[in-house]
């Protein structure tokens, strides 16, 4: 199992809230995905992220697929694209 989890620093005055709903949209859209989870901040400290994405898919060829999802691509990406200001990932074995 691969878990992928993703950071987003929206840019100024974008809904954490919105994001999270656009983000959470992919269960059940996205058939790849086994387990999705997302987060908005609550500390709101200067180094951190606003939401958080964390994804469980069943191995690396699943990720790849995963990635070019249509559904990913062109709702969930297109969104993200557009309200982040930067984002981070990391990808690991579970």
């Amino acid at each position: 199992m691969i878990k992928h989890i993703v950071c987003f620093k929206l840019n100024e005055g974008e809904s954490p809230e919105k994001a999270k709903e656009v983000l959470l949209s992919m269960k059940g859209n996205v058939p790849l995905i086994r387990e999705i989870e997302v987060g908005v901040d609550v500390l709101h400290s200067e180094r951190s992220y606003d939401v958080i994405l964390s994804v469980v898919l069943d191995d690396m060829n699943a990720l790849e697929e995963y990635q070019k999802d249509p559904y990913h691509c062109e709702v969930v990406k297109k969104h993200m694209h557009k309200v982040r200001k930067s984002s981070i990932a990391v990808d690991y074995e579970i």
